[in-house]
């Protein structure tokens, strides 16, 4: 079985973009745009898959996925000269692959059904060079593919050098290329120097054709997906179709989407079956969501996993964990380190910050819970607030299982609230408070249960 050994160059300056971050890190649906054109070449199963990259890309130490070997561009030399970097992670010709699949890092709707295609088409024409082509309705800006009178390839004129007649031709690079990889390594090194002092990948295709060789293309079958990210339009662009591919798995997966265009979901999202996503609801990063759930209207969910049969009306979560049967809001905020158990109830403006709530824990209106361990079946009345900051350092409130907190509770951490103990309305506590023991008054004063009964009593 022939090797091939994959490239996806990615250390481009990106200068149209105007911006301080490397053009293949832009985010789209939640990924580094260069995330997904090394994807759709770790699923065409090269034996080996290099990224080049810059120093500034490098540094970012972006979330490309397993299998990827690293080539490092120093000088932004162009294409070529970022391809020459890539032969020294691949070895010898001897002992490595065949052939070379080299794409361009800013291509991020590339599919893998197209490199497939592109492989298998340039194995059996046995091609020296094969290349994706694409017709554009407007191909402003990029390479034309130029064709004699037979439509065999003669080399690739790039916008800028093209003539009135040239600038017609709707038939574009796609910066998507299969080697001989015997040809390709020694060809590399009398690729001529650019006007502007770059090296390019696309004077190979006139080299080749020059000496003679077979040079092969490929329509993609669709135009889009091998459309290159060069300004925040086309970044636009993309991440519009990218979603819109998200929102179409998610339905013939079994989930409802009331108003789809509304749905603003990540590539990186699952979500279960009958799970019915409202308008206005954001899916973002690493998030998990089971079946049955309701999310929205209006809520947003970060790098969060919910479980079966929750709600979550208009409120923000980020960084959480939710188990089953669980529902929140309106209007509700569980920050990074928030656990909830089964059962539990979480109503308006309620915020939870590194603190788990036990099995049918309460807490129904305008709370904050902070550095907080909360047993089963508690009620946090409204208005209660665990005071865990002093301005330094952050501190711990336990409170035991079926306890009542009375509303408007200062809780002044450090500090314990035993199990199956009260606080009245307005107390403010700040020492712990037994098992069973009623807590009252600014500050708190404490009764013991048998002085509770002995009160009842009387």
């Amino acid at each position: 079985m022939s090797k091939w050994a994959a490239v996806v160059l990615g250390a481009g300056v990106g200068k149209r973009m105007r911006s301080q971050t490397p053009k293949v890190l832009h985010p789209l649906a939640g990924r580094p745009m260069l995330r997904y054109v090394v994807d759709a070449a770790r699923e065409v199963q090269p034996a080996s898959l290099i990224v080049v990259v810059s120093p500034t890309v490098r540094a970012a130490r972006p979330d490309l996925g397993p299998c990827v070997e690293y080539a490092l561009q120093e000088e932004p030399l162009g294409t070529g000269h970022a391809l020459a970097q890539a032969s020294r992670c691949i070895g010898t010709l001897e002992s490595s692959s065949d052939y070379v699949l080299v794409l361009n890092g800013d291509t991020p709707l590339v599919s893998p059904l197209t490199l497939r295609a592109l492989m298998s088409h340039h194995e059996t024409s046995r091609a020296t060079v094969s290349l994706v082509t694409a017709v554009m309705p407007q191909p402003q800006g990029l390479g034309r593919i130029v064709r004699d009178s037979v439509r065999r390839i003669l080399g690739i004129v790039e916008d800028a050098d093209a003539s009135e007649s040239q600038r017609n031709i709707a038939e574009v690079n796609a910066g998507i290329y299969a080697f001989n990889a015997e040809w390709l390594w020694p060809h590399l090194s009398v690729v001529p120097r650019a006007a502007n002092g770059e090296y390019y990948v696309t004077h190979l295709i006139g080299l080749a054709v020059q000496m003679g060789l077979s040079v092969h293309g490929i329509a993609a079958a669709d135009p889009v997906e091998v459309m290159g990210i060069n300004n925040r339009v086309q970044l636009a662009q993309a991440e519009a179709h990218l979603r819109q591919q998200v929102r179409e798995r998610l339905m013939l997966a079994g989930v409802t989407l009331v108003d789809p265009p509304s749905a603003f979901i990540d590539a990186g999202v699952q979500v279960g079956e009958d799970t019915v996503v409202y308008p206005s609801t954001m899916l973002l990063g690493a998030t998990h969501i089971g079946r049955g759930c309701q999310l929205g209207p209006g809520s947003l969910v970060r790098d969060s996993t919910i479980g079966d049969n929750c709600r979550v009306v208009s409120s923000v979560i980020e960084g959480a964990t939710i188990e089953d049967n669980v529902d929140v809001g309106p209007f509700s905020h569980l920050r990074p380190g928030a656990y909830i158990e089964t059962g539990v109830h979480l109503g308006n403006y309620v915020e939870v910050k590194n603190s788990r709530l036990g099995r049918g824990a309460k807490a129904g209106h305008f709370s904050y819970l902070g550095d907080a361990t909360i047993g089963p079946d508690v009620n946090i009345g409204a208005g209660t607030i665990t005071c865990n900051f002093d301005g330094r350092d952050h501190h711990p409130t336990h409170i035991g299982a079926k306890a009542f907190i009375g509303s408007d509770t200062m809780l002044v951490a450090p500090v314990r609230v035993g199990e199956g103990a009260v606080t009245g309305a307005g107390s403010v506590v700040t020492h712990d408070i037994g098992p069973g023991e009623v807590a009252y008054g600014v500050p708190a004063q404490v009764r013991r249960p048998e002085r509770v009964k002995e009160k009842e009593k009387e």
